[in-house]
């Protein structure tokens, strides 16, 4: 158990410190000028200079034009946006995709009306809310995962 020393306010030292409005600070050293002045611009010029270093030392490679005519076909999004393009790219109508995306939020506002009646925290003693949670998981990863794939085999997953 750590040993947490409370400040002695009957210290005369500290309630001078205190008199002077130093506040909490127990070691009487202020922020301004001391941190303000002096270290904060040492940081944030260090950072600067690291920054401007790196970018001296190992300068990003330039690639070939941008063509917004030509997609290239294996385009995919960032991972955590697998399962959206997922939606997406196998449902025939956009606009349905785009409702079913609008249905998952929906859906998770709709689980603590269904269990309103159970206090417990526990997931053993939610059966439905731990389900819905399991399922939704499952579907999500199976969507990301599919998206890696070619269309005709995202939803197999190319297992068969």
């Amino acid at each position: 158990m750590a040993i947490v020393k409370k400040p002695d306010l009957s210290d005369p030292e500290l309630r001078a410190k205190l008199a002077k409005g130093m506040g909490h600070n127990y070691y009487g050293e202020p922020a301004w000028p001391n941190d303000l002045l002096y270290v904060f611009p040492v940081v944030i010029l260090g950072t600067i200079g690291l920054c401007v270093g790196l970018a001296v030392l190992d300068p990003a490679m330039m690639g070939e034009p941008s063509n917004p005519f030509a997609t290239p076909l294996e385009i995919l999004p960032e991972w955590y946006l697998y399962p959206v393009f997922q939606i997406l790219r196998i449902l025939p109508n956009k606009l349905l995709g785009i409702a079913c995306q609008a249905l998952i939020p929906l859906g998770l506002m709709l689980i603590p009306f269904i269990e309103s009646v159970n206090k417990f925290q526990n997931p053993f003693r939610r059966p439905v809310a731990t389900a819905m949670f399991l399922f939704g998981t499952v579907v999500t990863l199976w969507l990301g995962a599919g998206a890696i794939f070619p269309i005709d085999k995202s939803l197999t997953l190319g297992l068969f």
